[in-house]
């Protein structure tokens, strides 16, 4: 796992999906530009052509024998090469050699910045699906080359991609950590707790909101830990370290279908490594309480 940590601070920054070898240029040209890189997106995967290593990038995308009739949406560049993301179509033959895999398949199979880049392309596509039309008064929007955004000719509004801030926290009782399940999680699996941030809460006060509703417990000494940009399907984790203070387990049998307190030794199945809920747990594991 790749770990990012700035001057002085001993905590990790879990990033797999953040995306660093990427600079933006604006104004984007108003047409696709010769020679650019492409990554071609269906649904939550990526079309990889297939061998020893993997490769998200395409050097052709629309084209007679693959139309695309989704959107086409600038990612940035690539050294000095613009790199794209389009759509392609579900019911038409994918470019020869390539192959069509969801984006956490990716993690371990090619380098860590090449998945990013693939989560990201996923993410700008599934923006730009979005916001279509405008919310205000129904009308087909337009890029804006100067930043990344659509506007709305007729009434104005500028629609920047979406970021839905959600808190992810682990929370510790001397030496145990709690742990819990989810009814989506693959079978056995345990992770921290975490949950959306709600108009008007401070990410503190979602802390204390969602450990309450969903485990029934009282935490103290909230600290941060770091966040990562989770692109399923535009999500930004926000991590947190706290301390147990009062209550008993109580789980909401919805959100939640158990939990429970877990030393180090006794560890249950635990999420995959590209997760911060994993850098989380791992990072407790190798620092007892994660105080600096």
């Amino acid at each position: 796992m790749k770990y990012h940590t700035a001057p002085g601070d001993p905590l990790p920054h879990c990033a797999i999906f953040s995306v660093t070898t990427l600079t933006q240029q604006f104004p984007e040209p108003a047409t696709v530009p010769a020679g650019v890189l492409w990554v071609l997106v269906s649904s939550q995967g990526v079309a990889i052509r297939n061998g020893d290593i993997p490769q998200i990038y395409a050097e052709s995308g629309p084209s007679p024998a693959v139309p695309v009739t989704g959107p086409v949406e600038y990612l940035g560049h690539r050294g000095t090469t613009p790199c794209y993301a389009a759509e392609l179509p579900e019911d038409i033959p994918l470019p020869e050699g390539r192959v069509i895999v969801g984006v956490r398949e990716l993690y371990g199979r090619i380098p860590d910045e090449d998945v990013a880049i693939a989560a990201f392309a996923v993410r700008m596509i599934t923006s730009a699906k979005a916001s279509r039309f405008c919310g205000r008064c129904g009308t087909k929007t337009v890029p804006v080359l100067t930043e990344r955004a659509k506007r709305c000719p007729a009434c104005g509004l500028v629609v920047y991609p979406r970021i839905s801030p959600a808190i992810i926290v682990l929370i510790t009782r001397g030496e145990e950590c709690l742990l819990a399940r989810s009814p989506r999680f693959p079978n056995g699996m345990h992770s921290v707790i975490a949950g959306f941030v709600e108009s008007g809460e401070t990410l503190e006060h979602a802390v204390h909101r969602e450990v309450k509703e969903e485990v029934g417990l009282v935490v103290k000494n909230i600290r941060y830990f770091a966040s990562e940009p989770w692109p399923f399907p535009d999500s930004l984790m926000i991590g947190f370290i706290a301390e147990y203070a009062a209550g008993e387990i109580e789980i909401d049998n919805n959100e939640i279908v158990s939990a429970g307190w877990f030393g180090r030794d006794a560890l249950p199945p635990l999420p995959a490594p590209m997760s911060i809920s994993r850098a989380l747990i791992d990072r407790w594991v190798e620092r007892g309480n994660l105080r600096p």
